[in-house]
């Protein structure tokens, strides 16, 4: 009777993550995979999975250590990379990725984890658990590789909107330093604008007029704030977040990513040149696999979208096990910060400094 006991009470403590296990490159095989491997490594957590009830079963009995973890969901439908955001939220409510918000909506789960159709997602999101209030614009944050001690920086946003006027900017900068704060412990985040140049006078207008939003609110929001930096910032240790529009970010992340492509490849090109060259890699493996650890993407999956109702993770589109079992741990320790209620606090509290400014500045009709 004890050990029931504890088992329920075990069961009723777990964080509960909601896995959309539909819409990645390599399936849902990759999916389950990486649920499993988060599984065995943290007795804390529990899953909601979406899809297909059959096939989800039949991969689910392949594997062991999910006895009383898993509930499965049936979502017969699936949301493609090609399907038109627009279409999905008005035909898509049997998809596995609205079942998964769902369950975050309802208060079932904490957090969301999807891989599928990044605009689609978004949008849903938005649609389905509402954004914050007092924000504008919700924005996808990413984890950049870095040389400051926390490893990472954080980049946002990284493709939710391409558009972002200067108000829209101050509020990234906001989440931004709320994420920092609960993702990485920071407590006196440094931010930076993202800009062509680091003098005060360059840049669009908007980027200039933001620059003096930010500069304004970062002692009442307890950051700091260093101004404009530059592209080869992103993994540099100037800052601890990198403000940018959605265009701007995602064309930079893609270009990261494929420049860590680049650089891996010329360089196993170049250990397998000659006789000797492949001793000296043999010589550098313990230093070559350190470096790949800490370079490797599939590490730092997971986009989070900032700005809702509700924490919502992006897993890359092609994660194998490794990615998605990532992506869980970010939900994790995201669920066990109470990131969603810490962000919509300091939110509000910028909101009402606004307000006060206001009517501070606002001359007194009485009194004239």
């Amino acid at each position: 009777m004890t050990a029931r006991m504890d088992q329920i009470k075990t069961r009723a403590t777990r964080t509960i993550i909601s896995v959309d296990a539909m819409g990645g490159d390599q399936g849902p095989a990759a999916v389950v995979a990486g649920i499993v491997h988060s599984a065995r490594k943290n007795p804390e957590i529990g899953f909601i999975v979406h899809g297909p009830r059959d096939e989800l079963e039949r991969l689910l009995a392949k594997r062991r250590g999910l006895e009383g973890r898993c509930e499965i969901r049936h979502a017969p439908d699936v949301v493609t990379m090609n399907d038109k955001p627009s279409s999905v939220v008005r035909h898509g409510r049997d998809t596995s990725m609205w079942s998964a918000l769902e369950s975050v909506r309802n208060g079932e789960a904490t957090v969301c984890v999807s891989c599928g159709n990044t605009g689609a997602l978004m949008l849903m999101s938005v649609l389905r658990l509402r954004k914050l209030p007092g924000i504008y614009r919700p924005a996808i944050a990413v984890m950049w590789p870095s040389q400051n001690p926390q490893e990472h920086n954080i980049m946002l946003d990284g493709g939710a909107d391409i558009r972002a006027d200067a108000k829209d900017l101050m509020q990234y900068a906001l989440m931004g330093a709320s994420y920092a704060r609960n993702g990485f412990g920071l407590a006196r985040p440094r931010i930076g604008l993202l800009n062509v140049g680091t003098e005060e006078h360059k840049g669009r207008a908007e980027l200039r007029e933001a620059y003096d939003l930010i500069a304004a609110n970062a002692r009442s929001a307890d950051f700091e704030f260093v101004g404009f930096v530059e592209g080869r910032d992103l993994p540099g240790t100037v800052c601890d977040v990198i403000v940018t529009d959605g265009f701007t970010g995602n064309v930079a992340l893609k270009t990261g990513e494929g420049t860590a492509k680049l650089a891996g490849d010329l360089l196993r090109e170049a250990f397998a040149y000659s006789l000797l060259s492949r001793l000296a890699s043999l010589m550098a493996l313990t230093s070559l696999r350190r470096m790949k650890k800490r370079i490797d993407p599939r590490r730092a999956n997971g986009g989070v979208f900032l700005g809702l109702n509700g924490t919502v993770v992006k897993s890359h589109g092609s994660a194998d096990e490794m990615g998605v079992s990532a992506a869980i741990k970010l939900a994790f320790e995201l669920a066990q910060s109470n990131f969603t209620e810490r962000l919509a606090a300091r939110v509000a509290s910028a909101a009402l400094l606004e307000d006060g400014e206001s009517a501070e500045n606002t001359p007194d009709k009485e009194s004239e």
